[in-house]
């Protein structure tokens, strides 16, 4: 398949914008008359409003609006979390907001409401929020859903009972925050009815579903806008913000921006799960595992948010990683009385690889094999697990699956161990520092990953030719940094045989772009990828069709390319694509399609290696990445450079993960201790390693023009190398 666009680095399409200083942000944008908005945050832990008297504060010269938990609306921005609640659940969490004049007298008035507690008992161990008489948190108890996620293949008694030698280990995996550079911001107005929110978002579609679901409002009447994303790493949602902007603005009758500072960002944003997880593998002397069982316990803090698939993911490196008959994954998401831990990218797949992983270098180590042999040799192969498939044959494969059975659309992990291996050197003797300090170490460490590779929720997009012969992508998606209006244009372009220079791009507007899920699980390239070749697809033949008339050829005769249709066999002959819109109806034409993406026959995922050298300092305890060489299988990639900037950023971002950071909440209050970027301890330049990237040689048959997930797997491999 010869490509033209696709493949290439071409610049990104915000690249001038950010680079010139003109992009917006939600905390940049401004409206007449706007007013400033302030959040009172809870002291205690868990504690019952018994009343609030906000007087004082609507006293003050240049107040606007006041809400609280006893004149909110009473419906919710998520299913545990009305707009505002006469119980809080950690220190931080939202109790009251106003609006006014400037952002000190918002802060001012916000020290004057006076609030009433009953302080409850509080829990911040998930140990002790299962216990017998631990307070609940919410209603119907700690354990949410009231029973722990089982998923099971094969026997793992049996696996067990097979085995030669079986390993246990338990890992404990702390809480962190992904430290944006941009704290989280809504900027809401009101025409009549009508509400409009500017904000940090990596769904506007689903946001507006949120805010009329919480205001009581039609859809209809709610239009979200995603301005530029400074970081989003998953986690820039599922809190109070745009709906207590919306009431405040409401009430004022006047504009209203609500912005985090640096603290609340830390301390009411949303953090990695901390995760408990017990881990036990069967083995065979000669290496063969027989079965794998493992139990996590995840920390949720004190609100839902995505802790549903964030403890399903944890398990799909244990279910799936490996080959073997018998597993079995159980998962215990537990509330308790911490900030609330929520998406951070790749969800709790880093949590269950690094147990996963740790573990099975003692396995390989315990049987006497190299780590790379032990993982080739065990490595889930392209036919997928063993057993049959459970799902019927005309049903899309979960790209978290459980069942064997099933092959998968492409799987290039052995190619990603081998060629990772030989670019690192892998079998080569160990390298010495160069000072020759007694003091200094040198290890090598590798992993391996497997992760979704792209199919995601329903998806929509919009390919339209205009009366000027420009191309336009119209999708609800928002780019929340990966480059996915740059990697969508592309995918526009080479369908329709365009130049990339000549698709303009339509992002993150309710009101002009078509419905569309969250930017997440790395579901953005394939899903709505594929809806956008669909649609470029069915633009492309309308084109042909309205210029196969004035250029009196035949549909197969004629090619799209330079701005034109065009005759194979005679290019002279050709008709600007100004002068086909001309003769649509209307001057101008517009393809749309929505998909179900996904593959009712095989299992889409992508897959990485990873290997690393480190050196440790044993009188200091000063850890050094010293090189890093990452192998992945992503399919067909798209744009190279934009893939190496997600592959190089996802290490990069996991080194705090695996060496220092953690948001440390103190036992006897509850309170977030290090909410800064001083204390939290992420790294810096200065700590990144040299990285080399090598992506496999696969085209993925089921994805767009072969593509595959890429933005969340780098992360997933990080801290078991390391470790």
């Amino acid at each position: 398949m010869t490509l033209s666009v696709v493949g290439k680095s071409v610049a990104r399409k915000d690249l001038r914008e950010k680079l010139t200083g003109q992009a917006r942000y939600s905390a940049d944008l401004k409206l007449p008359g706007m007013l400033h908005g302030q959040v009172l945050r809870s002291p205690h832990p868990h504690a019952n409003i018994l009343s609030i008297d906000a007087s004082r504060a609507a006293r003050l010269p240049g107040v606007y609006a006041i809400v609280t938990p006893f004149d909110a609306p009473p419906g919710r921005v998520a299913p545990d979390v009305p707009v505002l609640d006469t119980r809080v659940r950690f220190v931080g969490d939202e109790v009251a907001a106003v609006a006014a004049i400037d952002a000190g007298t918002a802060r001012q008035a916000s020290d004057c409401i006076g609030v009433e507690y009953q302080v409850l008992p509080f829990v911040l161990e998930p140990e002790a929020a299962l216990a017998p008489q631990a307070t609940a948190i919410h209603h119907g108890g700690n354990l949410v859903t009231g029973r722990p996620l089982v998923l099971e293949r094969g026997d793992v008694a049996r696996g067990f009972a097979e085995a030669e030698l079986v390993l246990e280990e338990e890992y404990v995996v702390s809480a962190h925050s992904a430290t944006p550079l941009e704290p989280r911001a809504a900027l809401a107005a009101w025409e009549g009815d009508m509400l409009t929110v500017w904000k940090s978002s990596r769904g506007v579609h689903v946001d507006r579903a949120a805010l009329a679901e919480a205001l009581g409002l039609a859809p209809e009447k709610v239009r979200v806008v995603g301005p530029h994303l400074g970081g989003g790493y998953g986690n820039k949602d599922e809190s109070r913000l745009a709906a207590l902007a919306a009431v405040l603005a409401q009430r004022a009758n006047r504009p209203v921006r609500l912005e985090y500072s640096r603290a609340e960002e830390f301390v009411a944003g949303r953090t990695r799960h901390a995760v408990r997880i017990k881990m036990k593998v069967g083995v065979k002397k000669d290496g063969t595992i027989t079965a794998i069982h493992t139990v996590a316990t995840l920390n949720k803090g004190a609100y839902l948010a995505s802790g549903l698939g964030v403890a399903r993911r944890t398990g799909q490196g244990p279910l799936y990683l490996y080959r073997c008959p018998n597993v079995k994954y159980e998962a215990y998401l537990v509330y308790t009385n911490r900030p609330v831990a929520g998406s951070y990218r790749a969800l709790g797949a880093p949590q269950g690889h690094f147990a996963l992983e740790t573990l099975m270098d003692r396995v390989a180590e315990a049987v006497g094999m190299d780590p790379l042999e032990f993982r080739r040799k065990n490595q889930v192969p392209p036919e997928g697990q063993p057993g049959q498939r459970t799902s019927p044959h005309d049903q899309i494969i979960d790209s978290q699956p459980v069942e064997g059975g099933v092959p998968f659309s492409s799987n290039g992990l052995d190619q990603c161990l081998r060629r990772g291996a030989e670019a690192f050197g892998w079998q080569e003797p160990k390298s010495h520092p160069d000072d020759a300090d007694p003091a200094k170490k040198r290890g090598r460490g590798m992993s391996m990953m497997i992760y979704r590779g792209g199919p995601g929720s329903p998806s929509s997009a919009q390919v339209s030719l205009d009366r000027s012969g420009r191309i336009i992508l119209a999708t609800g998606l928002i780019d929340v940094g990966e480059g996915a209006t740059t990697v969508l244009a592309q995918l526009a372009a080479e369908t329709l045989g365009v130049r990339y220079e000549d698709v303009d791009v339509i992002f993150a507007d309710t009101a002009a772009t078509p419905n569309a899920p969250i930017t997440a699980g790395s579901t953005a390239t394939f899903s709505t990828g594929t809806a956008v070749v669909k649609a470029a697809s069915q633009l492309r033949q309308q084109l042909l069709e309205l210029a196969s008339t004035g250029l009196e050829a035949p549909i197969q005769d004629l090619a799209l390319g330079d701005g034109s249709v065009y005759v194979k066999y005679a290019p002279e002959r050709r008709m600007p694509l100004t002068e086909v819109a001309r003769r649509a109806q209307g001057g101008g034409l517009t393809s749309s399609a929505s998909i179900t993406p996904g593959s009712a026959d095989y299992i889409v995922n992508s897959f990485g290696a990873h290997f690393v050298e480190v050196e440790v300092d044993t009188d200091t305890g000063r850890v050094r990445v010293l090189r890093y060489v990452a192998a992945h299988d992503s399919g067909r990639i798209i744009n190279p450079q934009t893939a190496l900037n997600q592959v190089e950023g996802g290490i990069s971002q996991m080194l705090g993960f695996a060496l220092s950071e953690e948001l440390v909440t103190d036992g006897p209050t509850g309170v977030t201790l290090n909410a800064s970027y001083l204390e939290h301890k992420s790294p810096t330049i200065q700590d990144y390693p040299p990285i080399q990237v090598i992506f496999a040689d696969v085209v993925d048959p089921v994805g767009p023009l072969g593509a595959k997930g890429l933005g969340e797997v780098p992360s997933v491999g990080v801290a078991p190398a390391i470790a």
